[in-house]
């Protein structure tokens, strides 16, 4: 699977999953333009790339200041990667919940929109959206603050509605609803499902050819052993 000569935008890849794809996508060929709150994180997944030889450019990107959004530099795209997301566990602040749901929701739904234009003029565009069964109806399996749950919620009502509306034009909207998974751990039936199995589905799903439009993958496992 090759993706040389495309251009892949990675929100949240700064860490974790959104770094494991930003490395992934790149070491398939893609140019990644790697996103995250802190650019020293950005540039490091980007060092982690030029390492391993492939190509990536860093830029900040808060996905809960509009402001951040609209300034953000994207002449070329062919797949952007909803990724960046703040998990909320336990009892969070009032500001905490504000920021969680305006990145996860609203910064989704702004940054989306912004690069709508751009993604059009691609001609085979995909948008791939990490909601988590946080934002699957009637699913209770994250251990997360309900607040979590209304802002996947929201970004699951906002994927839903892009993929019926842009599949006329052959853009493909991908959303993923993994439980609360592992970074790493085995990967085997009876384990929590991991980062790299996450990967794998997306990178298989925009692999496709072209008359292959995956909507969603629905994720089996419970949540992790605590």
């Amino acid at each position: 699977m090759t993706f040389a000569g495309r251009n892949v935008l990675v929100t949240g890849a700064g860490r974790d999953t959104g770094r494991r794809l930003a490395l992934a996508f790149a070491a398939r060929g893609a140019h990644v333009l790697v996103t995250a709150r802190q650019r020293a994180a950005a540039e490091d997944t980007v060092d982690l790339i030029q390492a391993a030889g492939g190509r990536a450019t860093a830029a900040v990107l808060d996905l809960a200041d509009p402001a951040a959004i609209d300034q953000l530099p994207v002449e070329r795209l062919d797949v952007l990667v909803n990724s960046g997301a703040q998990y909320l566990g336990g009892s969070p602040t009032a500001a905490e919940i504000t920021e969680a749901i305006a990145g996860a929701a609203t910064g989704t739904v702004l940054l989306t929109e912004r690069l709508l234009p751009v993604l059009r003029a691609s001609g085979s565009a995909d948008i791939v959206n990490l909601i988590s069964a946080a934002g699957e109806i009637g699913q209770h399996r994250s251990a997360a603050h309900g607040a979590f749950y209304a802002a996947k919620h929201a970004q699951a009502g906002y994927a839903e509605i892009l993929s019926e509306r842009l599949r006329p034009e052959g853009i493909r909207v991908i959303s993923l609803f993994p439980p609360d998974f592992v970074q790493d751990g085995p990967r085997e039936a009876d384990a929590a499902l991991t980062a790299d199995s996450v990967v794998d589905c997306v990178l298989f799903a925009v692999g496709q050819p072209r008359d292959c439009f995956i909507r969603a993958f629905y994720f089996e496992q419970q949540a992790p052993r605590r």
